[in-house]
């Protein structure tokens, strides 16, 4: 099998998994996620078919939807992988990526490295921010039933990996404890040059936010 009926094969497979997944974690997400890794790794020496492969399988089992289960993702993407013939090296390769690349409060430590993970890791997070992350994070916390924002809960930025997981924070508090965190945690440098430019228009939405609320505009 090529490489592009591979990757055609892949994205029906995930546009078939996902299909009545939350809003932010959709087949459009996977979608944007994939756009931006193919345009970062543009200006990258990378193995591509493993960046387009990571791209399209990272969130193909979120584990916030399957009770927390971590295994779920990797093992749904090894079956896939190995149904259609891939090699045991790029399996491993984007196991490994679904294994590492989430954020996890920020106080996760990677167990393993490589060029396409730091790609396919940039791509995710940069749907994180910006006006696609504004939404997304409203979006979840509709889905989660969590208010808007509360000025008597303050943000908490230094949780641990299980804190993160079980935080029910007003959705506010989300830009403070991951989303405004990101811009500094990009691994590539073209990565970083799209998150400045999101990530001032985050800056600029809460402002606007607390000025509405506090009644000023």
């Amino acid at each position: 099998m090529n490489t592009s009926e591979l990757i055609n094969k892949t994205i029906a497979f995930v546009k078939e998994k996902l299909n009545d997944a939350e809003g932010g974690h959709d087949w459009f997400h996977i979608e944007r996620v994939y756009k931006n890794a193919l345009l970062i790794a543009k200006d990258t020496d990378c193995d591509l078919t493993v960046v387009q492969l990571g791209a399209l399988l990272h969130d193909i089992a979120d584990s916030k939807f399957h009770n927390g289960d971590e295994t779920i993702g990797p093992k749904t993407a090894r079956a896939f992988l190995e149904a259609q013939n891939v090699s045991e090296e790029i399996i491993v390769h984007v196991v490994n990526i679904i294994e590492n690349i989430s954020y996890k409060g920020g106080n996760f430590e990677k167990k393993f490295s490589s060029v396409e993970l730091d790609i396919v890791q940039d791509a995710d997070r940069l749907d994180a921010i910006g006006a696609i992350g504004v939404a997304r994070a409203f979006n979840y916390g509709g889905f989660k039933n969590r208010a808007l924002y509360n000025p008597e809960i303050a943000p908490v930025t230094n949780m641990t990996k299980e804190e993160y997981k079980k935080n029910n924070a007003p959705t506010i508090n989300h830009f403070y404890e991951k989303l405004l965190l990101l811009k500094d945690k990009m691994n590539t440098e073209k990565g970083k040059e799209i998150a400045a430019e999101r990530h001032h228009f985050m800056e600029s939405f809460l402002a606007q936010f607390y000025a509405e609320w506090e009644g000023l505009k």
